[in-house]
């Protein structure tokens, strides 16, 4: 009789037995491989359907909408938490949304050929933030012609090294890019920073920003599902009459609830809310459009996956901000 090979006893088992075992031993390794590929296959497959769709659906918006949805997300957490709990903190998020506006147009212009010196406008754009959430609209005002008398001079200042060198006509656009920097990104962008320092100006500054989505989303779903007629085919191909109705609806009733439930307001201020962040959030969104069909470029920066960058993130907010201050400041 002989011994199992571990030494735990003897073998009874008889050739046929060991061979019936091994048979099934080899079938079940064998099915197992089988199962295995099919579970790997399987998963090739899903994750090939799901790049087709974000590749169609990247092609036909135009961004990468995961990716969106996620910054997106970040960006608007950060922004609710700051106001929520201590609306100072909030002038953190503002000094590094602005900033970084200020250097991602700058650095479009200098693409462009305008020879606008960064760093001072980053600086000056981020010296706004303060002078505006504690020293109010003459602050605002101060920041903004010192940060613009600033920039200017560091342009002059460079004229010493001659690659800064150029014609007079060169030099005064060199001064008016810096100059349109400031307020474009700078003074536009405080209007929330300002409305947040006055009293229970968080919640208008958090009602601003949500019916600015509210245009953006509104616009995006309707125009990317009904979206046939171009609202401004040579500013913004993408931009459809569906897509706009699509905004205004969900703005006026997103600025409805907020008025009623947030701001303490009428229901019908929330139609006038609602209709002038359309009006402004639109013009802001054209505006930035046009900027970068003069420069030549797709995205302002490719810092933020599926927007570009903060730029073309902000610009619907931009100019809503200076109107959502005018309706605090005639309501409030």
């Amino acid at each position: 009789m002989r011994q199992r090979p571990d030494g735990a006893g003897p073998d009874d088992s008889s050739p046929a037995q060991k061979s019936t075992l091994g048979s099934r031993r080899a079938d079940f390794d064998a099915r197992a491989q089988a199962a295995r590929h099919d579970i790997e296959n399987q998963l090739r497959a899903g994750k090939a359907r799901l790049d087709s769709r974000n590749e169609k659906l990247t092609a036909r918006t135009g961004r990468n909408l995961p990716a969106a949805i996620a910054v997106g997300v970040l960006l608007g957490a950060a922004v609710l938490l700051s106001l929520i709990f201590v609306k100072a903190f909030f002038m953190i998020v503002a000094a590094a949304l602005i900033g970084s506006l200020c250097f991602e147009l700058a650095s479009a212009l200098r693409f462009a050929g305008r020879d606008v010196p960064r760093l001072p406008s980053v600086l000056a754009g981020v010296a706004v933030v303060p002078a505006a959430f504690y020293g109010g609209a003459g602050g605002q005002w101060a920041a903004l012609v010192g940060g613009i008398v600033v920039v200017s001079l560091w342009r002059l200042v460079e004229l010493a090294r001659p690659s800064h060198r150029g014609g007079a006509s060169s030099l005064g656009r060199d001064l008016g890019a810096g100059a349109f920097v400031q307020i474009y990104c700078s003074f536009l962008g405080s209007f929330m920073v300002l409305m947040a320092a006055r009293p229970d100006g968080q919640w208008w500054t958090l009602s601003a920003l949500i019916v600015v989505i509210a245009v953006d989303t509104g616009a995006y779903a309707t125009g990317l599902n009904f979206g046939k007629h171009p609202m401004a085919p040579r500013i913004s191909p993408k931009k459809t009459w569906e897509g706009f109705a699509g905004s205004v609806a969900a703005s006026l009733i997103a600025a409805v609830l907020l008025s009623v439930f947030l701001l303490d307001e009428p229901w019908w201020f929330g139609l006038v809310f609602g209709g002038v962040i359309i009006v402004t959030a639109t013009i802001g969104d054209l505006s930035e459009s046009l900027i970068k069909r003069d420069l030549g470029i797709k995205d302002i920066s490719t810092w933020l996956p599926g927007h570009g960058g903060f730029l073309d993130r902000l610009d619907s907010t931009l100019p809503s901000a200076a109107a959502a201050y005018g309706l605090y400041l005639l309501f409030a």
